[in-house]
């Protein structure tokens, strides 16, 4: 390992540089705004210069933080650690100025920071404006600092007291720009790092398997990050695969079981019945890509026509919805089920487990996933043994959840199966896509939220009397592994899910499951309204306007709450307006590149949607 490089900047006696300078493989670049004549009056000073010198650290005078690349030639440019300790623009500057000193700072960072660098920066109490403050000032009257570092990408990562007692020979000064200490109690060390940058999310095409045809499709821009990301193959250590591994082998202990994940096409035909036709993600083939019919007709079983329980697909086309020859990922695994039931390909008594990604359109809350992984388990039993195996199922799953939970955060998860018709109307959106595609019986629900609906991760049905053999029945267990992966890990917001960012996977070596601990504290919040008159006549499709939001914003926005449903007297025309909030869980995001988007945002309904903006 070479050797490590530390700056320092505006130092003011050098007591500070002067603690760090005998760390063993650490080479220290001092410097502080004033002259070297100016900062050698400086009580103390000349003794830690001195020192400095010394022991091989670099001392450097008149450096302006905000203009680093000036000061540092090409090949020396790559710091390891930057300190900034108790920036200040001098005198009386007030909130607005120190915020420019530390933007200034940030952005000249970008040019001499490792990619691995860290950039340290102490501020007095309540100077930040983060919850780490105690008390913590008003965000207007702080200096903003995650705020500021996004907009020159870089993201908090950690923040700790600054503990000058702990330094030997460290004394604070400059206060005022004099040579007087000022008061450290509380202060706090905020530890920034590189935020991965935004992604560029060009047009891709993704080709697959219908029927006996192969075809290649467009896949939708907000889903371009998302497919194909192999978290389910054998190479992966991501949660949601070490959970589906973990109750696969859980089952496995008490029913004979079969795998069935690899082969399971993405492309369904026609349209889901009972299903809304905002909630699917349809797809346009590819430019010279045509369905041929004859091939659809003589292809394999892996065709799919999604033939929910017992619904009447007449009634969609009498209603509008597409016909059948048009394409939409799959929205469910539950089709491969029904495949498997039809064909009779299953033993009774054995477990089918089939697994991965589907994808469905829907609102935007921190619970709420346009893609997941789903796994359904497949059951065929006696008739009248059907409630004492789902039991049975439910037990085995319960206890490996259980036993992850317990091995993550020494505690045991309540979990519980709750009759359907002991549910109220506030389903989770996963809760309440799976009753569009037929009657449930039981959910199944991790944790203490007051409203079961809200903790619900996995339903359990029986296939209708179409899908029975006389003497059996079909148990089907449906189970969302993105949800679970969140509540045993205690992962906050679904997006941290599928993060490019590396130090998300290295929280779970080899699988191993264990508390999540955010590389991106306190993300700053970005708030803007939208207000617009619809079409007349028109109803507001408000899943295709969340969906609009998710794609412009490249899922940045966090938040979408109605603020006001103005009908207007006399013309009857009706108004909305939404207050949309834009936050990164995991990447720096900066005011500046917020309101591009609510721009774009604004732009996009008004064509897409046929609004008028007011």
């Amino acid at each position: 390992m070479g050797l490590r490089r530390v700056l320092l900047l505006g130092e003011g006696n050098f007591s500070f540089s002067a603690a760090l300078c005998g760390a063993q493989g650490t080479h220290v670049v001092a410097t502080c705004y004033q002259s070297e004549e100016e900062a050698a009056g400086a009580a103390g000073a000349a003794r830690s210069i001195r020192r400095l010198r010394d022991s091989g650290a670099e001392v450097v005078f008149s450096v302006d933080c905000t203009k680093l690349e000036e000061h540092f030639l090409p090949g020396k440019r790559e710091f390891d650690r930057i300190y900034f300790n108790f920036p200040h623009c001098g005198r009386k500057a007030g909130v607005v100025k120190n915020r420019q000193l530390l933007a200034g700072f940030f952005r000249s960072c970008t040019g001499v920071l490792a990619q691995e660098g860290e950039i340290h920066v102490a501020l007095c109490n309540g100077q930040g404006g983060t919850p780490a403050d105690q008390p913590r000032r008003e965000w207007h009257n702080s200096w903003q600092i995650v705020a500021v570092a996004a907009g020159a990408g870089f993201i908090l990562s950690d923040v700790h007291p600054f503990k000058a007692e702990t330094i030997e020979g460290y004394r604070c000064t400059g206060y005022r720009s004099q040579d007087k200490s000022f008061c450290v109690e509380g202060a706090l060390n905020h530890v920034f790092t590189r935020s991965t940058a935004p992604l560029c999310l060009t047009p891709l095409s993704c080709k697959a398997q219908l029927g006996g045809q192969k075809v290649s499709f467009q896949v939708p821009q907000v889903l371009v990050d998302k497919i194909n990301r192999g978290f389910l193959e054998g190479n992966s250590s991501h949660p949601v695969r070490t959970i589906k591994e973990r109750l696969s082998a859980g089952l496995s202990q008490v029913f004979p079981l079969h795998n069935t994940s690899s082969c399971l096409p993405l492309l369904h035909q026609g349209h889901p019945p009972g299903v809304c036709h905002s909630n699917i993600f349809w797809i346009t083939l590819s430019p010279g890509e045509a369905l041929s019919t004859g091939k659809m007709s003589q292809g394999p079983a892996d065709t799919v026509l999604f033939s929910h329980f017992g619904q009447d697909t007449d009634k969609n086309v009498q209603e509008g919805c597409p016909v059948p020859q048009q394409l939409y990922l799959r929205p469910s695994l539950l089709p491969h089920a029904q495949a498997i039931i039809k064909k009779r390909a299953f033993s009774p008594g054995t477990l089918q487990v089939l697994s991965g990604p589907v994808f469905r359109k829907c609102r935007i809350t921190p619970h709420s996933m346009p893609v997941f992984h789903e796994m359904l388990v497949v059951l065929a039993v006696s008739r009248g043994t059907e409630n004492s195996c789902i039991q049975m199922l439910v037990d085995n799953i319960q206890t490996t959840l259980n036993s992850l939970h317990q091995g993550v955060s020494g505690v045991k998860p309540p979990i519980s199966l709750q009759e359907a018709t002991s549910f109220g109307t506030e389903l989770n959106d996963f809760a309440a896509f799976e009753w569009q595609l037929g009657e449930i019986q039981h959910f199944l629900c991790v944790g203490t939220d007051p409203e079961p609906s809200g903790s619900c991760v996995g339903v359990i049905r029986t296939a209708p009397d179409e899908f029975k053999r006389h003497e059996l029945v079909v148990v089907l267990a449906s189970l969302n592994l993105d949800l679970l992966a969140m509540l045993l890990c205690g992962i906050s917001d679904w997006r941290m899910l599928w993060t490019w960012d590396r130090r998300f996977l290295r929280q779970f070596p080899e699988g191993e499951l264990r508390l999540f601990k955010s590389f991106s504290l306190y993300p700053p919040s970005y708030v803007h309204d939208v207000s617009f008159w619809l079409p007349d006549g028109e109803e507001f499709d408000e899943v295709a306007f969340h969906s609009l939001a998710r794609r412009v914003s490249g899922e940045t926005v966090v938040s979408i709450q109605l603020k006001d449903d103005f009908q207007q007297p006399g013309t009857g025309r009706r108004s909305l307006c939404y207050r949309v909030t834009f936050q990164s869980c995991d990447r720096a995001l900066g005011c500046r590149e917020a309101a591009e988007m609510q721009l774009r945002f604004r732009e996009e309904i008004q064509q897409q949607l046929g609004v008028s903006l007011r």
